[in-house]
């Protein structure tokens, strides 16, 4: 596994902003980035489940879902549609479930904790606004950068040529 964030932060600390909410990882890729899709939602993953099933080469959905712990955003099938459809990770202020599953995923998935009570499907909740993460304002076609360090967001794609490792990885990412 590569350290990621540390170098960035190393070479690149006035263009990352850190996400500061206590993220765990539940998906089987710990390392991933990518342009960022959002969804606001509360307690209703009908929006999730609607953006994961499009093209998300390359992208990562950032999910503000108030930071409820009642129900969870994100299960297995959901994320399973994520993975069919190229996306690099999800970030859930919320909850997940199906973790045993999850984690034998090539998904990266960050989420406060698991709950393994399904959302109710009302089809509630916004697509593509600024959302706030602990703080942090995330908008749409920002690039989230995520490790086992943390999550960290920036207005503009990083170069990474001074990370021979990850240079490496790019194509194994995306």
């Amino acid at each position: 596994m590569l350290d990621l964030l540390p170098d960035l932060f190393d070479h690149y600390p006035s263009k990352l902003q850190l996400l500061p909410l206590e993220f765990k990882p539940y998906g089987g890729k710990r390392l991933f980035w990518g342009e960022i899709v959002t969804v606001k939602c509360f307690e209703d993953n009908s929006k999730v489940k609607e953006i994961l099933a499009q093209d998300g080469q390359g992208k990562v959905l950032v999910v503000d879902g108030g930071g409820s712990l009642r129900r969870a955003l994100l299960g297995d099938l959901i994320a399973q549609s994520a993975l069919d459809n190229g996306w690099q990770g999800i970030v859930i202020n919320g909850c997940v479930r199906d973790v045993a599953r999850l984690n034998t995923f090539s998904l990266g998935v960050y989420a406060l904790g698991a709950m393994p009570i399904k959302t109710e499907k009302l089809d509630q909740g916004q697509i593509n606004v600024a959302v706030d993460m602990g703080g942090v304002m995330v908008t749409p076609g920002m690039m989230l950068y995520a490790d086992e360090n943390g999550i960290a967001v920036s207005d503009e794609m990083l170069n990474f040529a001074f990370l021979n490792e990850l240079v490496a990885l790019n194509s194994s990412c995306f």
